[in-house]
């Protein structure tokens, strides 16, 4: 947008990357329209429906999650991604600082799922998952793994899973690893949060005490200070 000089600071155009404006004093415009700082940070927690992307725009998608957010008129983008196929919890926000702490892989934040999968999943497949599965990018983080159904009739297991990595189609990738096609999927808690008495794709505001307890959640623990007036002991030596 700026190399191609639709953005003026001032009433002059300016194509320079990395060109400094002063918040509030500036007259900063896109393609002649005044552009706002943003005030109010937005955070919404959506039950995302199969069928809509994880993403602001997709020239080869049919939906994409924004749709289902009526009457929101903030520049939100996701945190974190559900693929198409996949329902369940998602977070959107117009906060970038929130999405970069809770998207961060080295910050740990519990991302729980519940998955048909083909076949009877037994107790060395729960094992496995809970071990770490060995898959073309890597042997994936120690997960927790339970079996909730297994239906003989339909030769499908319903198994919840809750991991705290964030790589691509994880969860599918870790039972299709040992041999068990991923028949649906959904993420039913992030951290703390769930879905409870929220419908497939309705949305709800987060509490100011969510997001804070978010933020607690996804910050790196803190080293402990040394104690005052205490020097490590010299060892002799001779």
């Amino acid at each position: 947008m700026i190399t191609s000089g639709r953005i003026a600071v001032d009433g002059k155009v300016v194509t320079e990357l990395g060109a400094k404006v002063i918040p509030g004093k500036a007259k900063l415009t896109y393609d002649g329209q005044p552009v706002q700082m943003v005030r109010e940070k937005i955070y919404i927690l959506l039950n995302k429906p199969v069928g809509y992307t994880s993403t602001r725009s997709d020239p080869h998608a049919k939906h994409t999650v924004l749709e289902l957010l009526k009457g929101i008129d903030a520049y939100l983008y996701p945190v974190g991604r559900l693929d198409l196929d996949t329902s369940g919890l998602l977070l959107l926000t117009n906060d970038g600082d929130f999405t970069k702490l809770l998207t961060h892989p080295s910050h740990q934040v519990n991302k729980t799922y519940v998955a048909v999968v083909e076949g009877r999943i037994t107790a060395a497949n729960l094992n496995r998952l809970e071990r770490g599965v060995k898959m073309e990018d890597g042997v994936t983080a120690p997960a927790k793994a339970r079996l909730l159904t297994y239906s003989p009739s339909e030769g499908a297991s319903t198994v919840e899973i809750t991991i705290h990595e964030g790589r691509k189609r994880q969860v599918r990738r870790m039972f299709e690893s040992m041999g068990h096609e991923v028949y649906k999927l959904s993420r039913t808690k992030l951290g703390f949060l769930d879905l409870t008495g929220l419908s497939e794709g309705k949305y709800r505001n987060l509490a100011p005490k969510e997001v804070a307890e978010l933020k607690k959640l996804a910050s790196p623990p803190k080293a402990a200070a040394p104690r005052p007036g205490r020097t490590p002991a010299r060892r002799k030596t001779g």
